[in-house]
This record gives structure tokens, sequence and C-alpha cells, in this order.
């Protein structure tokens, strides 16, 4: 569990942002149901595989609901029943179970004596060496409350404890960063991210402590992992460190909010956001300056009328329930509601946790208070009405910063230190400027505007004009850099947030040419040098996704720029725009290399992806690539789930597929002969790896690059046309697209095996359309069907009001028809005005 988390940065020493944590117990409250075991025997199945002994398992943390009927879990690795801290997965199924997607923080290589050198594909931190020694004993020397007396006498021998401390015994990685083979001989200053890897040097037993402590009146708390068998402090880290009625607001003139009755008069209680919680709706209440030490949320605003607020400051010493004082629950209601609305109405994501649940906002904390804060044990928040340096400090990007540090505890959970923490803090202040993007533009809409925030965080609320960071050039504050070094670890995690939220600038807005600029970035040297773009809608929903779905909690710089292109492949296709500019976004921070952008001359291009393969135990399993462009001859190196495969150097890589390969993720990148070498690299490619017999893949030429062959309807739509572009490969299949009213059908004919223990049928989908509106004109129905033409079920509808930049990965389960022979349809119907294309490829239809 991770500490938390402020606004502020720690130079304003007089104004710490106060952030309680609850404590955490060992064993995570989530209930298990059948399917859950049912994906835990899958992953236990997969690690006997790998080599792990029988002391390695799993323990769910937390779950939520994901895109397209999908559920997100989070699963923490454990041994001997003990948490590895920091060792674990998010795994995303479909809502048959099947399971979608894997992303694997695994550091358990070496804990076990029995299969210390295991060696696995999703094994995402290598041993370091012979340090790397394992644990065979977890019995330690001191118990818990022994461990939080010597941490509390260390920290704040004469505090008092404000929340009960805890003490978790686990085992803990000790890692050490590692230059890699290629960057052995650089100089420190021209190391990029990628160049170093985070190693397991050792193996401690240790027990995790959390103490929330008082000291002069101000909050100490820490987070410290002390070695259970020594008693030594090994790492440590802050938690704390030094943002429908008429409302009034402060710093958005009239809004509207939405209240509800209360006898004859009215209350800030808006039933239609959010269930459950403390008052069981999104509320606002008054603390009546309750102290900063431990707030009351006290009651929630009730009014005669339903018009609240003057809008101006609120007078210290004055009444908190008059409309002065009404105003600073104005601006929180108008800011929660629209935290909220954004995540939900482009997002589908409700309230902080995904759930729904339902939280609040009290005001009027202490007095003078320059301070906000997020209590992650109510999952609310406190806002101050400023003193000597801020104003009320309930503007909307403050309110945005804070509630999404709701969001990262309830999924990534990052850990508040380090790259980590860095990374923590700058989803806030990404959370922040989109949810002002948000509102500024009405507050209303399934798409984060082009315009409307500022990139600064906190300007509004500041007496001296001056934001307390600038999103775009981190470095105007004097203290936060505008690239990653190696160093960045190393310093508060407000600064260390820059260089991601410059990345999110440069991702959103693009950058510039002039090196005078405060948009111009010296690491993009490709073409064009002034990167383009992707605008606040792609830029959020790629970097939201890989948060809740990729990252967990000690995702770095480097492995944060593998997830979020990642994110951006899933969304919009492993060679689009969107991932295009992500790779760039990362490189103008020195995070990886730069790319050429799509179109432009001179560079290296793909133009053969290598394509997902289905094979069985025993069989060799290929994968191709080819590019364009550049200087020829090409060298080629391939990755396996972001490795280097040593002595993979042909256009074309194979191997002999054992049980263990399963899963494993393929590609390559591409180098021409110039110097500097320019680079293009390739999509991702998995092998799926089936036992003989069981079925595997069951589609005939899903990829279309057979031609027609498999395939009866209106084979025409099949082939490479100008206009549109492959998933992967060369070839796909183009329905509608005419503009006129027309019908047009592809369809396969199938046997699913009866013994076959799961069914899964994906297909990668671009949606484009002329038509204007959400009206739904054209349509593509996706069905299983009877071999007399019979529906046997309709698996999905997608329209013209579906329509998206690039491929998206649609998944069903289809183990319904086990012992079957059915026909997978395709039918795309346009009406006679405005064309909608439906352009599909990579049809998969694994069944084992």
């Amino acid at each position: 569990m991770n500490l938390r988390k402020t606004l502020l940065a720690a130079s304003i020493a007089a104004m710490p942002l106060m952030v309680t944590t609850p404590v955490s117990a060992a064993e995570p409250a989530v209930a298990v149901t059948p399917q859950d075991k049912t994906l835990l025997a899958k992953l236990a199945e997969r690690d006997a595989r790998l080599g792990l002994g029988a002391d390695s398992n799993f323990r769910i943390a937390n779950q939520h609901p994901g895109a397209d009927g999908q559920k997100i879990t989070r699963v923490q690795h454990t041994y001997k029943g003990l948490r590895v801290f920091g060792s674990e997965e998010v795994v995303v199924t479909d809502g048959g179970g099947n399971i979608v997607s894997l992303s694997v923080a695994d550091k358990r290589a070496g804990l076990d004596a029995s299969v210390a050198q295991a060696s696995s594909p999703d094994h995402t931190v290598a041993l370091a060496g012979p340090q790397a020694t394992p644990v065979d004993n977890i019995k330690p020397a001191f118990n818990a409350d022994a461990a939080i007396a010597r941490v509390a006498k260390k920290v704040a021998p004469t505090g008092e404890h404000r929340w009960p401390p805890t003490a978790e015994l686990l085992i803990y990685p000790v890692m050490a960063t590692v230059r890699t083979a290629e960057a052995a001989d650089k100089a420190e200053d021209e190391l990029n991210a990628l160049d170093l890897q985070d190693m397991v040097q050792r193996y401690a037993l240790a027990y995790y402590v959390q103490t929330r402590m008082i000291v002069d009146r101000k909050p100490v708390y820490h987070d410290t992992i002390i070695d259970a068998k020594t008693g030594e402090v090994i790492a440590q880290w802050q938690a704390l460190q030094t943002v429908v009625g008429t409302g009034n607001s402060q710093y958005n003139g009239a809004v509207p909010i939405s209240t509800s009755q209360n006898g004859s008069g009215f209350q800030m209680l808006d039933a239609t956001r959010g269930t459950g919680g403390k008052f069981g709706g999104m509320a606002i209440t008054n603390a009546n300056h309750s102290s900063q030490q431990n707030p009351s949320p006290g009651n929630v605003y009730t009014n005669s009328t339903n018009t609240w607020g003057d809008g101006k400051q609120y007078i210290p010493g004055g009444s908190t329930t008059n409309a002065n004082g009404q105003t600073a629950a104005v601006n929180a209601l108008w800011g929660l509601m629209n935290t909220y609305d954004t995540n939900k109405n482009v997002l589908g994501w409700k309230s902080l946790d995904g759930n729904n649940t339902a939280t609040y906002i009290a005001v009027h904390v202490d007095n003078a208070y320059d301070n906000a804060f997020y209590d992650s044990g109510c999952k609310c928040m406190f806002i101050g009405d400023g003193g000597q340096y801020f104003y009320n400090l309930g503007s909307i990007d403050v309110i945005g910063h804070e509630m999404s540090h709701g969001i990262t505890d309830a999924t990534s959970n990052l850990v508040y230190a380090g790259e980590s923490g860095g990374l923590n803090e700058s989803h806030s202040d990404i959370g922040g400027d989109m949810v002002e993007a948000y509102a500024r533009n009405g507050g209303t809409g399934t798409a984060i505007p082009a315009s409307g925030n500022d990139w600064m965080t906190g300007k509004e609320i500041a007496r001296d004009g001056q934001p307390l960071r600038w999103l775009y050039k981190p470095s105007k504050d004097g203290r936060s850099p505008d690239a990653w070094s190696s160093n960045l670890k190393n310093i508060d995690v407000h600064y260390s947030s820059g260089p991601n939220n410059r990345m999110f600038y440069f991702l959103s807005q693009g950058s510039k040419a002039d090196s005078g600029s405060d948009y111009y970035s010296q690491y993009l040297n490709k073409s064009p040098a002034a990167m383009t773009g992707i605008g606040n809608d792609k830029a959020y929903r790629i970097w939201f996704k890989a948060l809740t779905t990729k990252f967990t909690s000690g995702t770095n710089y480097a492995d944060a720029r593998a997830k979020v292109l990642l994110a951006a492949q899933e969304l919009y296709g492993a060679t689009s725009k969107e991932a295009i500019a992500v790779q760039r976004a990362y490189a103008a921070i020195n995070v990886g290399a730069d790319v050429d952008e799509a179109g432009n001359s001179g560079g290296v291009s793909i133009t053969t992806q290598p394509a997902s393969v289905a094979v069985t135990v025993g069989a060799t399993a290929s994968f191709s690539v080819a590019a364009s462009g550049g200087t020829p001859p090409y060298t080629y190196i391939w990755y396996r789930n972001g490795a280097l495969i040593a002595g993979a150097t042909s256009a074309t890589y194979s191997l002999t597929a054992t049980q263990a390969d399963n899963g494993a993720v393929f590609k390559a990148q591409i180098r021409d002969a110039s110097s500097p070498a320019k680079t293009a690299t390739s999509g991702e490619a998995t092998l799926t790896v089936v036992t003989a017999g069981s079925g595997g893949e069951r589609i005939t030429n899903g990829g279309f690059e057979s031609g027609t062959t498999g395939w009866t309807g209106n084979t025409g739509a099949i082939g490479s046309f100008g206009g549109q572009k492959p998933y992967e490969g060369q070839r796909y299949a183009w329905m509608g697209g005419n503009g006129k009213r027309n019908t047009e059908t592809l369809t396969q004919t199938v046997t699913i095996p009866s013994s076959a223990a799961s069914a899964k049928l994906s297909f990668a989908l671009h949606i484009d359309t002329d038509e204007i509106g959400r009206a739904r004109y054209d349509r593509l129905v996706v069905a299983v069907k009877s071999s007399s033409g019979a529906v046997l079920g309709t698996l999905a509808t997608y329209s013209n009001a579906d329509a998206a930049d690039g491929y998206q990965v649609r998944t069903f389960d289809l183990s319904a028809y086990k012992g079957q022979t059915v026909t997978l349809s395709f039918v795309s119907t346009e009406d006679s005005w405005k064309q909608t294309s439906f352009v599909i490829d990579k049809v998969s239809l694994i069944a084992q």
C-alpha cells in the first residue's frame, strides 16, 4: 500500500499537504468467486510449468469492472503464505473468464532454493547474481509490536500515533539497478531510461511498518521496511511530503450543481452519482474548522433555497453556512461532479474505485489552512480555506488531482517513492488537467475536449499567481527536471513527476522544433523535429488504460513507456499514429529512442508485421517482419516479452514450441545502415501453444493473408485496398464503405471440439464513418449460426456510432458451442447515404 498523497511541492515547508492512509491487513478482504478460483488455478498451472515450487502462490488484492464486460483483477504473489512486496500481476478477463491480457511484475525467480534458477518468459525482473539468495526460514527474530516500536522510536520518538500503526510480515526483494550490456560503456549523462534494468539483489524477511504520527501538532507519516531478522531499516519513504441547483463558485462563475430535496429545503447530496459510502451519494460536508490533525467531516450542507454561495473568498472568522461560507462547498461539489462525470462518461469508470462507491468532500478544514488532501481511509477529500499562500483550494484541477489519487489507490497503487512515486503524482496532475478540460467545456459528452485546460496545476488558488507545476515545462518551477536521468528516483516525487507530465503534454499537444521554445525537446531527433500530438481524448484514454490494466505498484519510467505503448497498440493498432506518438512522447523525455512519424520520407517503416500464431507442442512457430525505406541493408533484433533474444538477427525468428512458451509475446526492431541508424519497431505477436489434439486455432486464414481461402460470401471484401490499413500483415476484410444501400456477408464454418476446455473468439475491428451524430444508421452484426443458417446467438452489433481511430480487439466466449459445427457470420448493412466502413482482421478462434 502506498502512502499519500500531496498536491503541493515539498518546498512549501510551511504548508504540509496532509494525507491520511488507513491501516492494511496482511490479507486483502476480497471475496473469491468460483470464477476467481478458476483464474488462480490457471496462474498456478502456468507457474508449475515454469518450474516454480509449491510454496509460490497467489492472492487477489482487488477487482474492478473493465471495458466491454471485462474484469480487472490484481493478483499479489506470495511465498510460504507471505506477500512478496512488489511482485504482482494485473489480469484482464472477459465475461467467460478467459484471460484477455496479463501485465506481470515478477520478482520470485530466486526465492525458492529448489528452483532458484527458474526462468520464466513472464518474469520482468531478473536476478542480479549469486547474492540473490533464497529465503528458507520465515520465522522473524521479533514480533510485529517490536517492529512498530523500533520504527516509531526512530521516526518520531516524542510523537503520538494518530492512526493505529500496522506491521505486515512479508518477503522484500532488495533491488539493484544495473546497466544493460548495450549501455555498459555509456557516459552517465548519455544514459536513456531503457539503458538500466532493475534486478533482485537479495531477499529479506521483513516487516512493512506503517506509522501515522503527530509531532508538535504536525503529521509525520512513514512507510518503513525493517529486516525481521536484524532490525535494520532496509527502505523508508514518507507518506507525507512538505491539492440541479445553481451555485455561485469562486473560480467558475454561476455553475449548475446537483443537489437533492431535504424536507422543504435542499442539501448538497447528489444521489445520481455513486452509491453507498458514508452518505449514500456524493456529498459536500462542513468540517466547520475542525482541526487538521484529526478533521471531522461534519454534516452535509443544507440550505432553504437551491441557490448557493456568493462566489467570493471565505472571510476568516465568518459563518461557514451563510452564502459566503457556502462558496467553498459550491467549489467542491462542482469539482466532484465533473471528476465523476469525466471518468464515467469518457472511460466508463464509475467513481474512484470503478465500483461506483460514493465519496464526499469536507470543506472549511481548520483555520486559514493552506492545504487540501485526499484521505484513502474514507476515500474522501478535505479542503482548507487557504491562508498565507493560497485562496480556497477547491479549484477544479486541484479536486481532480486529489480524487485521481483515489483512482491510483484503487488500481495500480503505485508505491509513493522513487520513479513509481513520480508516476503516482503525475497521474494526479494529468487527471486534474483532463477534468479541467471536460468541465470548462460544459461537462458533457463522451470525449475529453481538445482545449480548456491550462496545463498548469493550481494556478487559480495561488495568491501570487504562480502555479504549483507546469506540465509542459516542469523545470519552470526551478526544481523539477524536464527529462529522465538516473538520479530521478532519488528526488522528491513532486519533482520526479515532471518528466511524465511533460510526456503527456507532448503526447496530447505535440512539440515544437524551436530550441528556444518551452515546448522543445533536445531528444527528438527524428522526422519531423516537432512531433505531432494526438489530442487530450486519445492521450487520456491510452494513459488511463495503462494505469488501470497494466501498471503494477513498482512500475518505473521504462516500464511505464512499454505499458503505455501497449495500451496505445491495443486501442488504436500496432503501427497506428497513436502508438508512434507514444514512442515519440517518451523519447522526448529521454525514455526510449525517437522514431520517425508515419508518412515521412527517409525513415524505416514496417511493411509486414509479425502475426500471432497457434501451434501444438513440438511444432515450429515462426514470426516474420519486413520493412521499407531508410538505407538497406537492414539488421534485425527480436525481443521476447521485452527481453532481447540472443542470436535472433534475421527477418524471421523460429522456435520449437514448448508448453512454457504459451502466451509469449514477440516483436522485432529493424535498423537501417545509415548513421545514425534509423529504426522501426514492429507490433507484438502472441504465441499460443496447445496440446496436440486439443483443438488449437479453428479459423482458417483468419488474417486473410491467403486471400479468400476458408471464407464464403462477399469475398471481394478481402484484400489490400487504398484507404484502409491492416491490423497486421497485408490483407484484411473491408465490409461496408459504399455510401449506398448495401449488405455484405462473410462466413466461415468451424467445429469446436467437445473436449475443449475453452473456446475464445477474437478479431480486430476498425470502424470509420462519414455519418454525423450518434444515431445508428449502418451496422455490423457478428453472430453464430447453425448449418441451416439459423441464428444461434448474436455476439455483438456495431454501428457508425462506435467509430474510432485505429483497431480495437474484440473477444467473445464460444464455450457454449462446444461439440458443435457452427458458422461464424459477419454481416454489414449500410443505408442509402454516407459510408461506414467495418474493417476486420486477425480473426481467431482458439479451442483448447
